[in-house]
């Protein structure tokens, strides 16, 4: 049976903090729209306090999450264990795009060892629920390194080459709803 906090506890911390991998949730209002759910890893996750984490959001091919945030704010972040005891933990919050435009982005990529130029915006969450779950059926898994070719992708497009990439891939999501990066 799942337990649930209003606030991230000092062992939550601690588990997200050791986990090499988490998975970003998001969907429209819309019935027909499509619930998207997108793996993470590259170090890129920081919880700030006890009610608000962010990390990093790397280019792709698309930008779902950014369109569903701003249109209805909902996002779930999920961590699991795949080493050691079984976990899987939640996050539900309320999420904002922040771009290096904003007044914050200084503040908040300074929190993130190596800001790769493939990073297109910060996601904050504002983090209403925690919920911890047993996470028994979730394998083993051997952690084995982090893969480079977001790095240097993006090293051989360039700037001027990213913002054209996300001008045609990023503005708006599967839906067509629009995107806070244009």
């Amino acid at each position: 049976m799942g337990k649930f906090f209003d606030r991230i506890q000092p062992q939550h911390r601690e588990f997200i903090e050791k986990q090499k991998m988490y998975f970003v949730a998001s969907a429209p209002l819309s019935a027909e729209g499509h619930v998207n759910v997108s793996p993470k890893g590259l170090d890129s996750f920081r919880v700030l306090n006890e009610t608000q984490a962010a990390y990093l959001d790397i280019t792709g091919s698309g930008n779902e999450t950014s369109a569903h945030i701003l249109e209805n704010g909902r996002i779930t972040l999920m961590f699991c264990s795949f080493e050691g005891p079984p976990l899987i933990l939640r996050l539900y919050g309320k999420g904002r795009a922040v771009l290096p435009s904003h007044a914050e982005w200084e503040e908040l990529a300074a929190l993130f060892d190596n800001l790769p130029l493939s990073t297109r915006q910060i996601i904050v969450i504002d983090v209403h629920k925690v919920q911890t779950s047993c996470g028994f059926s979730v394998p083993f898994f051997e952690y084995t390194g982090e893969r480079d070719l977001s790095y240097r992708w993006a090293e051989k497009k360039g700037e001027e080459g990213l913002t054209e990439y996300r001008q045609e891939k990023n503005r708006v999501s599967l839906d067509g709803l629009p995107t806070a990066l244009f």
